[in-house]
């Protein structure tokens, strides 16, 4: 079986590592996986280094033809089964590709704004299968896309949970790593630097934790477009001593084990969010926005929800587990459960693999 995964973006976020986490699941199990992407893009740099072939080629719009030709040279030259598209523009000469070589096209979506319902963008209607990275995703496309609902499964992106195991991680060399004082408070965001994300938001709520309770740090993990305009907001909040801007971070376990409190304040654009579900297998208390299929995460009360965009919410929420350890342990023991049970990297590849198998018999 050979796939061939196709991805516009040259970013690295969490769309970009679900994609390898993806494909580094399914050759274990003896699924042969190559990548199309621009020549610039961060995810070319990841897959190579993991050791799978790739092509470049421009992908400079929905109507690129050399592109499109280029894509149909390669899935004919690979003999490739079934492609894989992952972003808007991709999708578009991705699937087009597809169609006229004969092979099976399977459209994966995984951000959760609504795609335009036009009768003119009916690119997804064509796929042979869609995939989506949360359930509130597949809805919207059954509802608004005329999609059939035998041609679209939620498929969350898999955590591998022997990396984001908590008792494998050493917290107080990690909090001396990351120049957390052992009688701090850390509070923490693992996210690439974009609008969507709402770092503002996160530094709105630092100020106002941080005059109530001085002994809290806050911390900023990941890299992106808006990073010059995070550290002016640091400046303007007069936060310079109360938050680091980390960049991007290689090693995410470490991250997230050297923090007392997660935080997500994302106002759109989720799937299943990794961090969250990092967070969580971590043991971490995690506030999180209500936004995307965050929700598909939440069960028994394992962390707090908040309505996006409501800093009122966030701060008092934030506020609740500094003041309560109880509360913060009792988040903790409840986190990681029912998160590796049905959101492991195995369950991911099991369900692909399945969808695989159906489509090319």
């Amino acid at each position: 079986m050979k796939i061939l995964h196709t991805e516009w973006s040259d970013g690295w976020g969490g769309q970009e590592i679900r994609i390898i986490s993806e494909m580094e699941t399914l050759r274990e199990k003896g699924v042969e996986l190559q990548l199309a992407c621009r020549d610039y893009a961060k995810i070319k740099k990841e897959a190579l280094k993991k050791g799978f072939k790739v092509h470049t080629l421009p992908f400079k719009g929905n109507a690129d033809l050399k592109t499109l030709f280029g894509l149909v040279k390669i899935i004919k030259e690979e003999n490739i089964d079934i492609v894989n598209t992952h972003s808007g523009k991709d999708t578009w000469v991705g699937g087009f590709a597809a169609k006229i070589s004969g092979v099976k096209f399977i459209r994966t979506r995984h951000l959760s704004n609504k795609i335009n319902p036009s009768r003119l963008n009916f690119i997804n209607e064509i796929a042979d299968f869609i995939i989506t990275t949360g359930e509130s995703v597949k809805e919207d496309m059954i509802r608004y896309n005329r999609i059939k609902p035998q041609k679209i499964e939620s498929i969350p992106t898999g955590i591998d949970e022997e990396i984001f195991d908590p008792s494998k991680q050493d917290r107080e060399k990690n909090r001396e790593l990351f120049g957390i004082e052992k009688d701090k408070i850390a509070i923490g965001i693992l996210a690439v630097l974009r609008g969507f994300k709402r770092h503002d938001l996160f530094l709105e709520m630092a100020k106002e934790i941080s005059k109530k309770h001085p002994n809290t740090v806050f911390l900023i993990a990941g890299d992106g477009p808006r990073k010059e305009s995070i550290k002016k907001l640091v400046k303007d909040f007069k936060l310079e001593k109360k938050v680091k801007i980390l960049g991007h971070i290689n090693e995410p376990a470490k991250f997230l084990s050297a923090l007392d409190i997660f935080t997500l304040t994302s106002d759109s654009n989720e799937g299943v969010p990794q961090s969250v579900m990092q967070a969580l297998m971590m043991r971490l208390p995690v506030v999180a926005t209500d936004v995307g299929s965050v929700k598909d995460l939440w069960r028994d009360e394992n962390f707090m929800l908040v309505e996006p965009k409501n800093m009122k919410n966030l701060v008092e929420s934030v506020d609740k587990l500094i003041q309560n350890p109880e509360l913060r342990e009792n988040y903790s023991l409840k986190a990681r459960d029912f998160v590796v049970k049905n959101f492991s990297k195995k369950v991911m590849a099991d369900k692909i693999l399945y969808i695989y198998q159906n489509l090319l018999n």
